[in-house]
């Protein structure tokens, strides 16, 4: 991508892992904040392999709920004109695909007579904390609504290169426009409408629904890249390959296991292709209805 002459976003905060407390409402969100969230990405198998993965770490796997009756240590945020001088270079790369986010939105939320409010990028580094509980590495970048922030340890780069399959700066830009997307729902009210819907169906529909928000996210992301005007030869062929690499059914059978669709949560490989597409080719966020006759 030409990312050289783009500006970088204001819009962000880095957890310095210094520790303080915090009091009366807290970030505490209990069980019921941070392992939905959990959930939402990994199935009911994410949330065992991340406490088992904390247990043999020595962490306490109720520090994920921001709770347990001793108050948790929050990693501390500067404000954004400190945080500037001590951003690495991929931190900075970053903050040029969202600022090219909040170019490309904000034409799109002018000419719909609306004002764009962005997200912020919050940088964390193996653990941090959000809104919506606390931030484990192991739980890839993701989109706070509570706090409308997007959260990101950009260790997960190497993670998309080495063990998805997954190089290139489309690829990793579009894991950024992706959370992105999901800011967009819920300020369009999506995401309120999706989590109302998600406690009266079983488990296995409100996965059905939340493989809607993660391929409309999608299309947002690839309405994002048509409008940019940022592209370069082979950045298309980068995004398709990190579309596959992520859908549900490919990390089943990668795992080892029979792809079970009751369980996705982010839809197939072929889903993600499809509708990242979709959004490449049209450029029009109106195309990216995957809720038709759903909510």
């Amino acid at each position: 991508m030409r990312l050289d002459d783009e500006q970088e976003s204001s819009n962000f905060e880095v957890q310095d892992g210094r520790s303080g407390g915090f009091g009366g409402g807290g970030l505490g969100g209990g069980l019921g904040m941070l392992l939905p969230l959990i959930g939402s990405r990994f199935g009911c198998g994410g949330i065992v392999v991340v406490l088992i993965i904390m247990m043999v770490m020595g962490m306490n796997p109720l520090s994920l709920v921001g709770g347990g009756g001793q108050q948790q240590p929050v990693p501390q945020s500067s404000s954004a004109s400190q945080d500037a001088r001590k951003l690495t270079e991929i931190q900075h790369w970053s903050l040029k695909v969202l600022g090219s986010t909040e170019r490309v939105w904000g034409q799109i939320f002018q000419q719909a007579g609306q004002q764009y409010k962005p997200t912020v990028l919050s940088f964390y580094s193996q653990n941090g904390m959000s809104g919506c509980g606390a931030a484990q590495s192991a739980m890839g970048p993701f989109y706070c609504p509570n706090d409308q922030k997007v959260y990101l340890d950009t260790d997960f780069f190497t993670e998309l290169r080495q063990r998805f399959g997954a190089p290139g700066d489309f690829a990793q830009a579009y894991v950024i426009a992706h959370e992105v997307g999901h800011h967009i729902q819920d300020l369009e009210g999506t995401l309120g409408q999706v989590n109302q819907q998600q406690r009266r169906v079983s488990e296995a529909a409100g996965n059905a629904l939340q493989v809607n928000v993660e391929l409309q996210a999608d299309c947002y992301a690839g309405v994002w890249a048509k409008r940019t005007g940022l592209m370069e030869a082979g950045d298309l062929e980068e995004g398709m390959t990190a579309a596959q690499a992520i859908g549900d059914d490919t990390l089943q059978k990668s795992a080892g296991r029979r792809p079970v669709p009751e369980s996705f949560t982010h839809g197939t490989s072929a889903q993600r292709v499809e509708w990242l597409r979709k959004g490449l080719s049209t450029g029009d966020p109106a195309q990216c209805n995957t809720f038709k006759g759903v909510i």
